[in-house]
């Protein structure tokens, strides 16, 4: 509902790196990464959604607060999604 606040943040799955076999010969996936968003007057968390394996969630981010901003909720980050890109150069 508009004027709600929205609180998100993105957690990388622990061990979600490893290999799916025990195979040694079978190359590992990259981690997976999930955004979860909250809405705080409601205690709701909503669905998390998987980042792209190739991007991270500063990335991730604006098309989700983009549809949310269209219904007029208000937004909540941590210091991560102050940067101005994805990009891993500080």
């Amino acid at each position: 509902m508009p004027g709600e606040t929205i609180a998100t943040d993105g957690k990388v799955l622990r061990g979600s790196y490893e290999a799916i076999s025990d195979d040694p010969t079978v190359e590992s996936h990259p981690a997976i990464m999930l955004v979860t968003a909250y809405i705080v007057e409601r205690g709701l968390i909503l669905e998390p959604y998987e980042v792209e394996s190739k991007t991270n969630e500063i990335n991730a981010l604006p098309a989700f607060i983009e549809q949310m901003a269209l219904q007029g909720m208000v937004f909540a980050f941590d210091a991560i999604s102050t940067q101005k890109n994805g990009s891993d150069d500080h």
